[in-house]
């Protein structure tokens, strides 16, 4: 019985050296909370102007990144042996001279009505008065041919969202615009309620601004029928089915837009032609309308946050490289519909299946100092069982966040798992993870500032990230993709 103990422990002895980590433990005194405030005084300060997609703006901060990419170690991964990858942007707006006539009442665009289809259109057609009429009531009508104006409705919406009020009207649309397009009409009209009258003013920048594409991956903007707002106070314009007569014209323009791409190569002669795909996005949301009177936007937690996180594991690479290598891709024209990595997902500089995994970072910056997401982490978003045991042997070797899971739910009212950058790459079946502090007032503001910051936060997320990537850069076995993985929203 002894011999035979003691040769049981032997082998258990054996197969954990065996399968102990053969490479170094991560560097991360090589992560400095000072780099990551300076960093972000910088990236986040009013010199860039809200770092607006599609203007000069992002390209200024997109030099900013290139200088720091090159100063903390990277050697440049875009085209023609630059930190840049560039990408025309194309936005679809509803044009000034589009004409708007009910019965006898000509109508004056984005001050007597909204815009919030951008499509082309040039239709007459009787309007037909639906009420409160709920989706499921609009069968009962005949609405083939016609326009359906429609008293919005906030029943069946979900109102725990961020920034509600100013989605609001994205939510009423998709609410009916479905059902009221299978029933053949040709145009809907909302009539405000108390809350899409209160979004008005936030709403109207965006709708005059249009919607964004980029080539071979945009929206069409022919095939949808046109979705039009007025106020409550006018809803005598409507009534009694008077005709309507509208012409819009929507036109297409081209901006330029970018990916900063640097890269720290591995140490290892065969590992080092896979890669570890640290992801975030550079720009945000420009000059807006005031609040508490300040107009620009900086983005500081959106996501400067992790633009800055990726500068500092970018120095911890220099000092100490991994197996494999390191891509760091910073994302242009997220906000505008995760445009850059759409682009990059489709486009990559490295072959497509030389990147082992992507590490998302959006919002990692704020928020209770002991509780983060990891987005991905949970079925049915969960596309690889390795990489998310990574990210939680990760957390449990230091961090110790408690997930916040519900942030993960495919039933959480902000669908957060699929409002960032590394969805374009979980559909093109890489591995990928969502690492998030999650949402918070100051979100989508010109407050969401450098001042308001958690810094101490900022260094944990930071280091979770570091510590997650440096596994997927060592380990022998790089982490699969759930064979049935699907999304499905």
């Amino acid at each position: 019985m002894k011999k035979k103990y003691i040769a049981a422990l032997i082998g258990i002895f054996i197969f954990a050296v065996g399968n102990a980590q053969s490479y170094k433990k991560p560097l991360v005194s090589a992560i400095k909370e000072t780099d990551l405030r300076k960093d972000m005084y910088e990236m986040a300060a009013d010199q860039f102007w809200g770092r607006e997609a599609g203007t000069l703006d992002e390209l200024k901060v997109s030099m900013w990144l290139a200088d720091k990419a090159k100063e903390a170690g990277m050697t440049p991964a875009g085209d023609n042996g630059t930190f840049f990858q560039y990408f025309d942007m194309y936005r679809h707006q509803v044009i000034p001279q589009s004409t708007l006539k009910i019965g006898n009442q000509q109508l004056k665009i984005w001050k007597d009505f909204l815009v919030a289809e951008p499509v082309n259109a040039n239709l007459e057609a009787d309007i037909i008065y639906a009420g409160n009429a709920e989706p499921d009531e609009l069968s009962k009508l005949n609405i083939k041919g016609k326009i359906l104006a429609i008293n919005a409705s906030d029943k069946n919406i979900d109102r725990e969202m961020t920034l509600f009020v100013r989605r609001y009207p994205g939510f009423v649309r998709t609410k009916y615009y479905n059902k009221a397009l299978e029933l053949g009409a040709k145009g809907i009209i909302f009539i405000t309620d108390d809350t899409s009258d209160k979004s008005w003013v936030e709403v109207l920048p965006q709708m005059t601004r249009g919607s964004y594409g980029v080539e071979g991956l945009r929206e069409k903007v022919t095939d949808n029928i046109p979705v039009l707002w007025i106020k409550r106070e006018n809803a005598a314009w409507v009534k009694n089915n008077p005709a309507a007569s509208l012409h819009l014209i929507t036109e297409t323009y081209k901006y330029p837009s970018v990916n900063v791409i640097g890269k720290i190569e591995g140490t290892d002669p065969k590992l080092r032609n896979e890669y570890v795909l640290l992801s975030g996005h550079q720009d945000h949301d420009g000059i807006r309308h005031p609040v508490k009177n300040d107009t620009i936007y900086n983005g500081a937690d959106d996501n400067t946050s992790t633009c800055v996180a990726m500068l500092a594991m970018a120095r911890a690479y220099k000092k100490q490289p991994g197996k494999r290598s390191i891509l760091f891709v910073f994302h242009g024209a997220e906000e505008r519909g995760l445009l850059g990595s759409r682009w990059h997902a489709a486009h990559p500089v490295v072959p497509k299946e030389n990147i082992v995994a992507v590490l998302n970072g959006d919002m990692i910056g704020r928020n209770d100092n002991n509780e983060a997401a990891l987005l991905g982490g949970n079925a049915p978003h969960k596309n690889s069982e390795e990489l998310v045991k990574m990210a939680e042997d990760a957390n449990n070797e230091s961090t110790k966040f408690t997930y916040l899971k519900d942030w993960d739910s495919p039933n959480h009212a902000e669908y957060f798992y699929f409002r960032s950058d590394h969805l374009p790459y979980a559909k093109a079946g890489i591995p990928a993870i969502f690492f998030t502090s999650v949402l918070h007032d100051q979100y989508h503001t010109p407050q969401d500032e450098s001042e308001n910051i958690n810094y101490k936060k900022l260094y944990k997320m930071t280091e979770w990230m570091y510590r997650t990537s440096w596994k997927v850069a060592n380990e022998t076995a790089r982490p699969k993709v759930i064979s049935n993985f699907t999304l499905e929203r």
